[in-house]
């Protein structure tokens, strides 16, 4: 097949072999070259314009035919590299037991006993606040407290006073009465008056030394639970301990200032950050699916790796609630650890046997992928090539997952990165143990 490429002087006609169907449409055309009568586009100068579209078709031909001949190359490209051999890691499909898891006052540290990593007791004392101010209430209120008794003191002799001076004025009156009715001539009618108003008055005294007693008793209590207020006060600059655990952080030195933490908006500087690392707590968010089978007191296993080694917890209580953005419950699980083996903050496996199936078909999670809604499996064949299977799974742990159909027991998947294959592909498989697929990507 030619193509011209001589482009033709004015006036000079040129034979079309073969070009574009819309170069040869302007030439061939009878109603466009009726058009075209008249038009200043035409004769030599015309002639010359169309003979310059023609190299242009050409052009656009060849390029097009080199387009298709990369299309051909690429394609024997793709068949040779579909039948390259590629190295993979396979796993036998087979059958398994599943089970599905899911500071009260403000001071200066006067000394500080303790450092990250110490472990204390309960009331031990971690350190000694200086408050000066505090030192001189208290003294104060003490001396309120002596006075107060002192004051009782002497209520208590003033009491014992009247009620002498009562039982004088009353034996006086009670004579001169006795007189006056035996021998009325003996004594006159005045001085039995005078006597029995002394005894009135002694009465009254009494009473009224009575009532300065009480008001004397009552200041005393209120000096003695004042002085047990700063008293209190005073004992918060002794810390101790609230419970037996680990200092895991230390936040001030020896005359650092500490303010009072008496409320939560204050961002009062703490001393020390202790952790209760005898009984470790767990949140676990529960599936919503697996909520009905959640109960208090079940046991669970706890895995962490860090150590190579499972604990037992127990549930110990959890929301009842469903969150709503993550459709789980958050479950609390207590997990003794007597031994401080278990360090706050490591990560940790809860094994929560909600569904338990028996001689299920399974494979590593590796060897199965996920579209969306769907699962596939990369099966390879008796002939070492891929196969792309749909698969239906089931229950899943944290290495397996069951296969409910789409494979058999005794297929061959490919674990680990599947990126790179394609259906029909040779590889050459290699079986894997589960503990080697576990590790895959």
């Amino acid at each position: 097949m030619t193509y011209g490429t001589h482009r033709p002087a004015a006036g000079e006609s040129v034979p079309l072999r073969r070009s574009c169907s819309s170069v040869t449409a302007a030439t061939t055309c009878p109603a466009k070259r009726e058009r075209l009568q008249g038009s200043p586009l035409q004769g030599p100068r015309y002639r010359e314009l169309l003979s310059q579209q023609y190299p242009v078709a050409a052009l656009l031909t060849g390029v097009l035919l080199v387009t298709g001949g990369c299309s051909h190359e690429e394609a024997g490209s793709a068949a040779a590299e579909s039948d390259k051999v590629v190295n993979v890691a396979v796993a036998k499909v087979a059958r398994a037991d599943l089970s599905q898891g899911l500071r009260k006052v403000a001071g200066y540290v006067k000394h500080i006993d303790v450092d990250v990593g110490d472990r204390v007791k309960k009331g031990q004392t971690l350190a000694v606040l200086e408050v000066p101010e505090l030192q001189d209430e208290l003294n104060q209120v003490a001396a309120s407290v002596r006075q107060s008794e002192q004051e009782v003191d002497q209520a208590q002799h003033q009491l014992k006073r009247a009620q002498a001076d009562y039982t004088v004025a009353h034996l006086t009156c009670t004579r001169l009465q006795g007189v006056m009715k035996t021998r009325p001539e003996l004594i006159a009618q005045q001085d039995v008056d005078d006597a029995q108003g002394k005894d009135e008055a002694a009465e009254a005294q009494v009473e009224g030394a009575k009532a300065g007693l009480a008001a004397a008793q009552e200041h005393l209590h209120a000096a003695s639970a004042n002085r047990e207020r700063v008293q209190a006060l005073f004992n918060y600059t002794k810390i101790t301990a609230p419970f037996e655990g680990v200092v895991t952080r230390r936040y001030a030195d020896t005359g650092a200032m500490l303010a009072a933490g008496t409320t939560s908006e204050q961002q009062a500087l703490p001393l020390v950050k202790l952790s209760q690392n005898g009984l470790l707590r767990l949140d676990i968010p529960v599936p919503e699916a697996d909520v009905p089978g959640v109960r208090l007191g079940k046991k669970v296993s706890v895995e962490v790796q860090a150590l190579s080694k499972a604990f037992e917890g127990t549930v110990a209580r959890f929301a009842d609630k469903v969150d709503d953005a993550t459709r789980t419950m958050i479950t609390e699980v207590d997990v003794s650890n007597p031994q401080l083996e278990i360090v706050p903050g490591m990560y940790a496996y809860v094994s929560f046997p909600v569904m338990e199936k028996k001689d299920v078909l399974a494979v590593p999670i590796q060897a199965v992928s996920r579209e969306g809604n769907k699962a596939i499996a990369y099966r390879v064949n008796s002939e070492n090539r891929v196969e792309v299977r749909p698969v239906t799974v089931g229950i899943e742990t944290r290495s397996q997952i069951e296969v409910l159909s789409g494979l058999s027991e005794g297929d061959r998947v490919v674990v680990g990165n599947t990126s790179q294959l394609r259906q029909g592909q040779i590889v050459a498989p290699k079986i894997v143990e589960l503990s080697e697929a576990e590790g895959g990507s």
